[in-house]
């Protein structure tokens, strides 16, 4: 469905009731500016008059309307087709939702289509139209900039939440001597890999931007795109980093769960040990034999408690000098 639509004219919002007619008066001349229309989870039919209206090219309009697609850039002729991806941190479960926003740009017009819950792009429109300036000098491209700045900017918000995660984890298994789960191991470093998906691959594309055969004309804005880029740039690096620790991490926290394994496994065979000896005599002189040596002495029977007694003393102390016990 289209959730907005506006014709923006020298900085200022103008109403866009038909789509053709603003086109029209921009194609003459008559305006300035772009046309604006956010769109979320567009059907073909939603989507099929927009498609007409601004040319768009067939094969951006399939990955539009299909979703879940890779992260790209793509320059069709006069317009740039780009898909990005959108994270949410939710803190209660310390999950990453992924989203997905798809932008068509032109000279005259700007199409973000929104996916999912997790791209709000309310407050880029709001604040591109607090800053009208910046619509002025830079047109349509001033709105990709914005959506891909906010994207990167919550890119490392995430960033900085699972770093906290990592560390609270690292202090489970190496500081305070408690047991961490395998599993809240394993879910955080599958939420790292989401958050490489969602990052890594836009590296290449918005090196481009700001690149000599970049589609933005605007030296200052190409100035801003590199900007960009150093950020995600760095984001990706630290993910690479979070993934390695994990790894590290995970291959720690089972080796102190073999260690302890080992631990209770020498404990239990240094008991059974103990016991078996009170077992052995116990069982030899429980045997009804008429001619069983000791039956006929007098302190047999107080000897064999105190030499079962004296045995187990003794195995007990050389485990616990051992370390056993």
């Amino acid at each position: 469905m289209i959730v907005d639509q506006a014709l923006y004219s020298e900085g200022r919002r103008l109403p866009c009731p038909d789509l053709s007619e603003a086109l029209s008066s921009l194609a003459s001349g008559e305006r300035t500016g772009f046309v604006w229309i956010g769109l979320k989870d567009p059907t073909d039919s939603e989507f099929d008059g927009v498609r007409h209206d601004l040319g768009l090219h067939s094969l951006a309009v399939e990955d539009a309307v299909n979703g879940h697609q890779r992260v790209k850039v793509e320059h069709y002729d006069q317009t740039v087709f780009a898909v990005l991806k959108t994270l949410r941190y939710v803190e209660s479960t310390s999950d990453i939702e992924t989203g997905e926003v798809m932008i068509f740009f032109a000279d005259n017009f700007v199409v973000t289509i929104r996916r999912g819950e997790a791209a709000p792009l309310v407050g880029v429109r709001h604040e591109l139209e607090h800053n009208p300036q910046t619509m002025i000098d830079n047109g349509a491209a001033a709105v990709f900039h914005a959506v891909l700045d906010a994207i990167v900017d919550t890119y490392r918000a995430i960033d900085i939440e699972v770093l906290r995660d990592l560390e609270q984890i690292e202090e489970t298994v190496f500081t305070t001597g408690d047991r961490a789960k395998s599993s809240t191991i394993y879910l955080l470093k599958r939420e790292v890999l989401e958050f490489r998906r969602a990052a890594a691959p836009l590296l290449r594309p918005v090196q481009w931007l700001h690149g000599e055969r970049s589609p933005i004309e605007s030296v200052e804005l190409r100035l801003q795109f590199r900007d960009v880029a150093d950020h995600l740039i760095q984001v990706v690096d630290h993910i690479d980093t979070y993934d390695g620790l994990l790894t590290d991490v995970l291959n720690a926290h089972l080796a102190q769960i073999g260690v302890q394994q080992n631990d209770d496994m020498r404990k239990i065979s240094a008991w059974v040990a103990i016991a078996a000896v009170p077992t052995l005599l116990a069982g030899i002189f429980g045997m009804n034999f008429e001619n069983m040596p000791g039956l006929t002495w007098t302190w047999g029977y107080p000897a064999v408690l105190v030499l079962m007694a004296v045995i187990c003393v003794s195995l007990y102390r050389a485990f616990r000098r051992s370390g056993w016990l």
